[in-house]
């Protein structure tokens, strides 16, 4: 007997009637009172009151700490993510990394109760990190906290010499460590600072001269296919570079029938080790490398440049400009070609996003390069939010905006949720809508034309393997937007001389 998903069960007369019996014994709003309040929440009216609440936040487009963490230690070859905090916080992050990635990610925890938040993780720690080692033999440990952790103040970095001192891990094991307390910050504070951690652990006495290589961070990025991207434009141009944190084949690792826990990839802990003498890093993102560009640039008196976030054909060319000042490495044919290509795609698709207003939710330095690609196809982003934005990415935004005739009418929003964009777009409408998986909901009551990007991509499938940035990252965000909007028109015109063949 074939078995119904939840679409279909659902729907059956008994289960319809026994939620209409659940809604009467909550005692519950009529349907019409429900109605009434829904319409209300679409005023100016509310929109106000809305923008005045403090003590709570609905549906916000941030992760906490520790999956940033996470997301930063497995981009290291054989390094098992460790986080010091309870179970349940640990499969959160790890759900939502397989969510996203649809891969399993390996991370363990110190499983912290209710005793440990009276006498201190110290016992914890030392247990966890003996069976970690014991169970699963990494290179590396890379430990985290959790909220627990922070607020009975473990001190990591004691913890992590007394279980040396037991020996229940090898002297020279590496155990870089973060506190990444999730009550403050976000997953890009936390990608930020379990990057400077394993950096500052692994990094050796700096040589005496450069040895000419070229180091790049992608931060916190969603998007395997970006890891390779940057591969790809780096080795086009004959840099010779290390990526610091490369986890595209950990997150996107073939099928070959056996299951291994340290999936080839990953930056070796030898080119970590040595990134201390490179001509010069660059950071992709501004925002979630802030920490570790103090690092580099204060105690390894190295050149470090962050961002720009290579959305789009104009924010490209500033990233490649950026790689040639410090490589002296000329741009290849290649990448000519394919700007050409990313140009050309424009102008053919153009039409369709022109004078178009968007609403734009997600993290900052994705934002800002949406933002760079929408005024360059004539777009005109109208609201901004950004809840783990802060004063510096609303001022780089807003002259962002103001640096083109189409941002006329933006407004950015930081520290607000989407609850509030649901608000900025009933009260002033928008014809597109880009934001990650959770601005479902905002389609879902608004019923703006939505195309998924950023971070989390739970609902659909592989988006995270194809680049949104460099010029070929350019033409599949165009592909996806005006993709998106075609069949909207095909949607709203299937019953009108409209609805036409060729667009």
């Amino acid at each position: 007997m074939p078995t119904n998903d939840h679409n279909t069960l659902f729907g059956q007369p008994e289960y319809v009637e026994q939620f209409e019996r659940k809604k009467e014994f909550e005692n519950g709003s009529s349907a019409e009172e429900v109605a009434r309040v829904s319409e209300w929440t679409k005023t100016e009216e509310y929109r106000e009151l809305n923008f005045a609440r403090e003590g709570i936040v609905i549906n916000p487009c941030k992760a906490c700490q520790p999956l940033g963490a996470v997301l930063a230690a497995l981009g290291f070859e054989k390094t098992l993510p460790f986080v010091q905090g309870s179970q349940g916080c640990t499969a959160y992050f790890r759900s939502h990394l397989s969510r996203h990635f649809k891969e399993p990610i390996a991370t363990v925890s110190s499983s912290m109760t209710e005793d440990a938040a009276v006498f201190g993780g110290l016992s914890n720690m030392i247990e966890g990190l003996e069976n970690a080692n014991a169970m699963y033999k990494p290179e590396m440990i890379a430990v985290s906290t959790t909220c627990m952790a922070e607020v009975i103040g473990d001190d990591l970095s004691a913890y992590i010499k007394t279980a040396k001192d037991k020996g229940v891990v090898p002297d020279d094991m590496p155990i870089p460590f973060a506190h990444t307390p999730s009550f403050v910050g976000s997953h890009l504070t936390g990608y930020d600072m379990m990057m400077r951690g394993i950096l500052t652990d692994l990094a050796g006495a700096k040589a005496d001269s450069t040895d000419g290589t070229l180091n790049v961070i992608p931060g916190f990025d969603g998007y395997s296919g970006n890891l390779r991207e940057i591969k790809h434009i780096l080795g086009s141009m004959d840099v010779d570079y290390r990526i610091l944190g490369d986890y595209s084949d950990v997150v996107d690792a073939p099928a070959t029938g056996d299951y291994d826990m340290y999936p080839a990839g990953g930056t070796t802990l030898e080119d970590a080790r040595q990134a201390i003498d490179a001509e010069g890093t660059i950071a992709l993102q501004r925002w979630s490398s802030q920490k570790t560009g103090e690092l580099i640039s204060k105690e390894w008196g190295q050149e470090f440049v962050a961002g720009p976030y290579p959305i789009g054909v104009t924010a490209t060319d500033e990233l490649i400009g950026e790689i040639t000042t410090l490589t002296g490495k000329p741009i290849s044919d290649e990448l000519e070609l394919e700007r050409g290509r990313a140009v050309d795609s424009m102008v053919d698709s153009h039409p369709y996003v022109h004078g178009k207003r968007v609403a734009l939710v997600g993290d900052p330095d994705v934002l800002l390069g949406l933002i760079g690609f929408l005024l360059e196809l004539g777009a005109r982003p109208v609201h901004i939010v950004a809840t783990n934005g802060e004063k510096k990415f609303k001022k780089a935004a807003e002259a962002l905006l103001a640096s083109s005739p189409f941002g006329a009418d933006g407004t950015v929003w930081t520290k607000k949720d989407m609850w509030h964009l649901r608000s900025l777009m009933f009260t002033e409408p928008v014809d597109l809508l880009l934001g990650p998986s959770n601005a479902k909901f905002l389609w879902a009551d608004t019923g703006t034309t939505f195309v998924r990007v950023g971070f989390p991509l739970f609902d659909r499938h592989h988006l995270h393997k194809r680049p949104i940035i460099g010029y070929r990252g350019a033409e599949n965000l165009l592909t996806d937007i005006v993709n998106t909007v075609l069949d909207e028109m095909d949607r709203t015109s299937k019953n009108t001389a409209s609805f036409d063949l060729i667009r």
